[in-house]
């Protein structure tokens, strides 16, 4: 039940029946916090359809992860079994990148195909490309016909990982949608997780590899069923018109809540988005995405999602997924896709600690708090490969016996980089769609996912050179020093959005990049809640 009064209850009710959709909007466009527009009975807790909602959706997580994990198991199985007596590096690079390259396109269509059809739709194409790609490279015979398959499941993963956040982020409740979309990178986590053990599972089983990557196809069937029992995100129905299903998909979200708050919460979202459709209306994509660049709030917003997603990929987080086998077994661990679990499983377990904190800490403190971590990680793998290949010149060179002592420290300084990964940039970046307003959150979102897969590809398909090149103690130094630039970046441009609605995060970026502004919205509506507590308290 709501805390205020009887009376309060019917004077707000009157009050709002009385203010119409462009006071709303007015509103959203000042910055100034209607009190009753965003504070909703119950809104910290979830009901059994958000769950339900929210677990379908991340099944595009564990097919994201699997599919991207899957492949370092597989490149150190796969032998002559493509043609070649032993891949290349050139070969590996190019099976490895071929993903990433195609979820850089699958990413840079998403968000806007998604704007078009509505969330559920690209998820179900995405679904059937994960199957297709599964099937293409549990079948292929050739390094091309390898390298294609992998490139189909790159567009899959580009689609999903772009569109399944923003479908979760614009279904859950607002003081959960941190956590709820960290629920999909746990299953992201999840699902490198089952790559690996499956992995480790087939190792010593002739074309074992053909299993683990076509096994991918089961989860993406389950999901592809699944989807035609989801609703669409209510934004978009309220977009398309249909108010009366929206209401009905924000009282299920909002089920603690009174009737007269559900109507208020669609009040507002239908303000914000009849906003958005006046926008659509009298623009052409061209023009909105000039204004990703030329409008101030919406060019810093683009600033932060693509500097987030480049600072994930840029630490080399990445490299380990899909290289921690081949690097292991260079080390001398006899069984390389077994110790690679190891580092897949702090990345699941330290996820989980994300999915707890995200929404309680804030995105902008558990990314200040962890990103240290990783450079001291990265920092101690730099040293542990200078002292580790001192005989070989600084080289790895597959065959040698190097000491059990400084590989073990190198397991070590992993286990810091990724649990510090998961804990904090493995899942704020992710947070994008709610950085955007509704008119350009697709594109926003798709230029955000783009960025992440353009440094992907580039990390992905430069690692084993830069390796080779600069040594593995030049190449993890290196990324330590991306890191340490990383961070800088959150200190100066990344503002705390936990608790704000979709709508009002817009309001952020109306002066600068709003750390002040951030923190005063945040301020204000626990200073609402506060009252509204002590006002029941008066009450009785």
């Amino acid at each position: 039940m709501t805390t205020t009064s009887i009376d309060e209850k019917q004077s707000a009710s009157a009050h709002h029946e009385d203010n119409d959709l462009a006071d709303l909007v007015r509103d959203i466009d000042t910055g100034e916090i209607n009190e009753l527009a965003v504070v909703a009975e119950g809104e910290e807790r979830t009901t059994w359809f958000v769950w339900i909602l929210v677990l379908c959706s991340t099944i595009s997580g564990l097919l994201f992860g699997y599919d991207t994990g899957v492949i370092s198991g597989a490149l150190v199985s796969i032998g002559s079994d493509l043609g070649p007596e032993q891949l290349s590096n050139g070969q590996k690079e190019f099976i490895t990148s071929s993903t990433t390259l195609g979820a850089l396109l699958g990413g840079l269509v998403a968000g806007v195909l998604s704007d078009w059809t509505g969330r559920r739709p690209v998820l179900g194409i995405a679904d059937i490309i994960f199957i297709g790609g599964a099937i293409a490279q549990a079948v292929c015979h050739d390094v091309w016909s390898m390298i294609g398959g992998r490139f189909l499941i790159g567009v899959g993963v580009g689609l999903a990982a772009c569109i399944a956040p923003l479908y979760i982020q614009e279904l859950s409740p607002t003081r959960l949608r941190g956590r709820m979309v960290v629920l999909n990178v746990v299953m992201i986590t999840l699902g490198q997780v089952i790559a690996y053990g499956i992995g480790a599972g087939f190792a010593n089983v002739h074309g074992g590899w053909r299993w683990m990557v076509g096994l991918g196809a089961v989860p993406a069937g389950i999901q592809f069923v699944l989807l035609f029992f989801l609703p669409e995100s209510p934004r978009i129905l309220i977009r398309r018109g249909d108010i009366d299903k929206a209401r009905g998909i924000m009282a299920k979200i909002y089920a603690f809540a009174s009737a007269e708050q559900v109507d208020l919460k669609v009040k507002v979202l239908h303000a914000a988005v009849q906003k958005s459709i006046e926008i659509s209306n009298t623009t052409t994509l061209v023009q909105r995405a000039q204004s990703m660049l030329f409008d101030p709030v919406n060019r810093r917003a683009l600033i932060v999602g693509c500097g987030m997603q480049a600072f994930q990929q840029l630490c080399g987080f990445n490299t380990l997924m899909y290289y921690s086998a081949t690097l292991f077994k260079e080390i001398g661990f006899d069984q390389p896709t077994a110790v690679g679990l190891i580092i897949s499983g702090t990345n699941f377990i330290f996820t989980l600690i994300a999915l707890k904190w995200i929404d309680r800490i804030g995105r902008r403190k558990i990314m200040i708090w962890s990103a240290p971590g990783m450079v001291f990680g990265l920092t101690l793998a730099s040293i542990s490969f200078h002292y580790l290949t001192r005989k070989t010149g600084g080289d790895l060179v597959d065959g040698t016996k190097y000491s059990t002592a400084w590989s073990a420290i190198v397991l070590v300084s992993m286990i810091i980089f990724v649990a510090s990964y998961a804990t904090g940039l493995g899942n704020v970046p992710w947070q994008q769609g709610e950085l955007f307003g509704l008119e350009v959150r697709g594109l926003g979102t798709s230029l955000s996912t783009a960025t992440n897969w353009a440094g992907n590809l580039l990390i992905g398909a430069t690692y084993l050179s830069l390796m080779a090149k600069i040594t593995p103690a030049g190449a993890f130094g290196f990324y330590a020093g991306l890191c340490l630039l990383g961070w800088l970046f959150v200190l100066a441009c990344f503002p705390e959005t936990a608790g704000l609605s979709l709508e009002e995060v817009k309001m952020v970026f109306k002066h600068g990049f709003g750390i002040r502004e951030s923190q005063r919205l945040r301020k204000a509506k626990r200073e609402i809640r506060e009252k509204e507590r002590d006002q029941a308290r008066r009450d009785g």
